[in-house]
Formats: C-alpha cells, sequence, structure tokens
C-alpha cells in the first residue's frame, strides 16, 4: 500500500473505512441491536462500501500489488455486494414479501467456509504488512470461523455477541490504519504509528 508504487495516491484507506462501516453494520446485527426493518439499510450501506472497495481493488492490482487488489477484490464480491444481496433476501422471507418461506443460512455457512479458508491461507502474507492491518486480517479470520459454526449450527447463538465485538475491534483498527496512512502522508512523517511488520 505504498504511495510510491501508484499512479494514483493509494486508495487504500477508503477501503479500510469502507471495511468499517461493513464491520460496524454487521457488528450491530450480531450483538441484537438491529430489528427486521434495518436489514435494507444495512444492504443500502454495503453497496456503497462494494462501490469503494471494487475501485480499491482495481487500482491496487493495477499498481501490481498482489496482497491488497486480491483482498479488496474478494471483500467487495462478498463481504459487500453477496452479503447486501444476502441480507435483502433475508428481508423478503422474513417480512413475508416472499411467502411461506423462511432463511436456511446452512448454505451460507458453506460458502463462508470457503471465504474463511481463502482469507486463512492468504493471512501469513500479511505478516510483512502493517502490524494493525495483519489485526484485521487475523480477527477477520476469526470472525468469519465463528460465522461458519453458527451457520452450519455447530456453535450456538450465544457466540454472535462475540462476533460482534470481535468486528467492532476490527472496524475500529481499520479506522486508526486509514487516519495513519492518510495523515503521515500528507504531514510527511509519522504522525500516527503503524508499528512495522511482523515480518520484513
Amino acid at each position: 500500500m505504498s504511495d510510491d508504487t501508484h499512479a494514483f495516491i493509494t486508495p487504500a484507506p477508503a477501503g479500510l473505512a469502507a471495511l468499517a462501516v461493513a464491520c460496524f453494520g454487521f457488528a450491530a446485527v450480531f450483538m441484537g441491536k438491529v430489528e427486521l426493518g434495518g436489514l435494507p439499510i444495512l444492504a443500502a450501506w454495503l453497496v456503497g462500501g462494494g462501490i469503494v472497495q471494487i475501485v480499491v481493488a482495481l487500482i491496487e492490482l493495477k499498481d501490481k500489488n498482489m496482497m491488497g487488489g486480491n483482498i479488496f477484490l474478494f471483500f467487495s464480491a462478498f463481504f459487500m455486494f453477496g452479503a447486501a444481496l444476502s441480507t435483502m433476501a433475508k428481508f423478503n422471507m422474513l417480512s413475508g414479501q416472499i411467502p411461506d418461506i423462511v432463511p436456511h443460512s446452512v448454505v451460507e455457512g458453506y460458502c463462508w467456509m470457503a471465504g474463511a479458508a481463502f482469507l486463512t491461507i492468504c493471512t501469513p502474507a500479511y505478516l510483512k504488512a502493517p502490524l494493525p492491518l495483519f489485526l484485521i486480517v487475523f480477527i477477520v479470520d476469526f470472525v468469519l470461523w465463528m460465522i461458519v459454526g453458527l451457520d452450519l449450527e455447530i456453535l450456538g447463538a450465544s457466540f454472535r455477541p462475540y462476533v460482534g465485538y470481535l468486528l467492532m475491534v476490527a472496524g475500529w483498527i481499520s479506522l486508526y490504519l486509514a487516519g495513519a496512512i492518510v495523515n503521515n502522508h500528507v504531514f510527511g512523517k509519522t504522525v500516527l504509528p503503524t508499528f512495522g511488520s511482523i515480518l520484513k
């Protein structure tokens, strides 16, 4: 995500902010704070986040950022657009607009299993990223596997709030890192530290 390699300035801060929006929105759902009427609103915000992240992904890929480009592209497709469509489908079923059908989340458990496995197997690459970014990915790994367990009914509903809490942590770290990238670039010095990487 270094600015030096970009034809454009790096859009990573916008992508991280969009990730934080999604993390906070899903956290509210998992903590039981969102009623049925809030689901279409969440879906709308996820679409906005998806637009941001696909732009970020394309610019990062153009600038040969293997790690960031592919992860942002994956997130834009499934954490944003796919989740928005899923949220609207659940709303339509639960509100009776699609009568006599209830959401069956087992299929999402299997889909998220692939997503969780993909992100997990890419996580070692983030040992060379700034520490906050590694922490975000590590936390989201854990969250996705918990969601797999919930959707496949391996974990009980008592785990749902913990998913929410972890998403809030990931969202705040994302916002910190976004702010650090912007401020450190604008001021030309370390205003907010990114703490280096675990591996050089």
